[in-house]
């Protein structure tokens, strides 16, 4: 198991555009591994590079099914909407009703170097948007309707 820091609002990376993942190579599969030893470790059900310092197009999701992940994710249908409460690793003690589409429709390549499509709805296309926004610099934050402190 190795875990990474989680880095927190305010950490330059996270309002970073991330970088195109270029190739699926032995560090490639060694972040991935610690992204989802550190996602587990924190109780989160996704987590993206930046989150652990590194400006890449790579997420890891995981809402009970097993983890899904996403190299050079991008949701390429929406519909529907729905708000629900939304917290972050990166943003610690911070919680907010969030606005977002009800279902998504993401294409990604997985870690075998894959293209995939994937169909989603409820939390799971909550945190596929959640996490794709932190390959573009934004946090939920950014988007809260009303926000709460963690108890």
């Amino acid at each position: 198991m190795a875990l990474r820091r989680v880095t927190i609002n305010g950490e330059e990376v996270l309002r970073k555009v991330a970088s195109k993942v270029e190739n699926i190579d032995k560090d490639l599969l060694k972040l991935i591994e610690d992204m989802k030893d550190t996602m587990y470790h924190c109780d989160g059900v996704g987590i993206a590079a930046p989150q652990v310092g590194v400006s890449k197009r790579l997420i890891v999701i995981d809402i009970g099914e097993g983890p899904i992940v996403c190299i050079n994710p991008e949701i390429i249908e929406m519909s529907g909407e729905e708000i629900d409460i939304e917290g972050c690793l990166s943003v610690p003690e911070v919680e907010g009703e969030v606005k977002r589409p009800k279902n998504v429709k993401v294409r990604f390549i997985n870690e075998k170097g894959q293209l995939c499509n994937m169909k989603a709805s409820g939390l799971l296309a909550r945190a596929f948007c959640h996490e794709i926004d932190h390959l573009e610099g934004i946090l939920f934050i950014d988007k809260v309707e009303k926000r709460r402190s963690r108890i």
